[in-house]
């Protein structure tokens, strides 16, 4: 019996690294989408928002398919959908695009991609567990692994504001990995991602209606690398793929690794990053890059080398919030 339940999680593990893995990928073009759009005349707020629209719309009837007849847990749960709605997806994308507005793109990342570092430390004060010194070494070198990927110390200006956007983008981060990790909520992964993503539509939309954040757009073609595409492929490409597929993805993935080695398995997103940076719009990673990329990798092998041998999602992971929260 024994041995048939450490084969299962043998299994769910494999597979929720292929699942995280894919989350990393899709995630990690969005800026290359993205980009295109913002060299076309898009505001970051505008390309952010309408991402975030068209994966609540895509989601939309998934959601409501994976809901028939389980209202009850969305009542039940209505608080930690709201909060994820809130703080994994609005947040973390008003507070990201607020911190780059005065501060360079790679610091802000920097700071936001400390979100594991938190999840480690609210694991080991919440529930007690103490990362093991190999997780601690591994935490290190994929930090510093991440100082070499994103060069901050090129130039790089810091903004006191902008550390505290960074900071906040970093919390909703953080707040993701947390709460797509709990699976004794009994929602369906597909139904996470579509009601939070609809929240977080809501609250971009709100965001730019009261001029928090800046939009710009218009229909004019978008200049990639390898050709011009209609303004309509991009947006469909980073609403469809690099935001509902990879928010699926992620929570699935979070569910079979726990919200630990899950998130350190998330740094991989800065190397897709990079990699469709160079595809998409011809920005090579330099050497340096590339020695950071493989830190983050050594990082993570590390990490889960230093996990429990159980790695189970507790219930009270994450505390349930009075009233109508998380």
């Amino acid at each position: 019996m024994s041995n048939v339940a450490n084969d299962a999680r043998a299994v769910g593990m494999r597979s929720g690294l292929v699942f995280a893995l894919g989350a990393a990928l899709s995630f990690g073009m969005s800026g290359a989408w993205a980009r295109g759009l913002m060299d076309a005349g898009w505001s970051p707020g505008a390309a952010v928002t309408v991402r975030m629209w068209v994966a609540a719309l895509v989601l939309l009837v998934p959601t409501l398919l994976a809901l028939r007849g389980r209202w009850g847990i969305v009542r039940k749960h209505a608080g930690m959908i709201v909060v994820y709605g809130l703080l994994a997806v609005t947040a973390a994308q008003l507070c990201f695009f607020q911190a780059v507005a005065v501060m360079d793109v790679g610091l802000a990342l920097l700071i936001e991609y400390t979100a594991p570092i938190a999840v480690v430390l609210w694991l080991w004060l919440r529930r007690g567990e103490r990362p093991g010194v190999r997780g601690m070494i591994g935490a290190v070198v994929a930090f510093i692994g991440l100082v070499f990927m994103l060069e901050i110390f090129t130039g790089s200006r810091i903004d006191p504001v902008g550390v505290l956007w960074a900071l906040g983008a970093m919390v909703g981060a953080a707040t993701y990995f947390l709460l797509s990790g709990r699976s004794d909520t009994g929602l369906p992964p597909i139904a996470l991602a579509g009601l939070g993503l609809l929240i977080g539509s809501i609250g971009l939309t709100v965001a730019g209606a009261t001029g928090i954040l800046p939009m710009a757009w218009n229909t004019h073609d978008v200049a990639y690398r390898f050709g011009t595409l209609p303004w309509f492929v991009p947006v469909l490409a980073v609403g469809v793929i690099a935001t509902a597929l990879a928010y699926v993805l992620g929570i699935v993935s979070t569910r079979r690794l726990g919200s630990r080695f899950a998130s350190f398995v998330a740094l991989s997103e800065v190397i897709a990053a990079l990699l469709f940076g160079w595809l998409f719009l011809g920005q090579l990673p330099d050497l340096l890059q590339a020695f950071g990329g493989a830190l983050v990798l050594v990082g993570v092998v590390l990490v889960k080398l230093g996990e429990p041998v159980v790695d189970e999602v507790d219930p009270d992971a994450v505390p349930e919030p009075a009233g109508a929260l998380h």
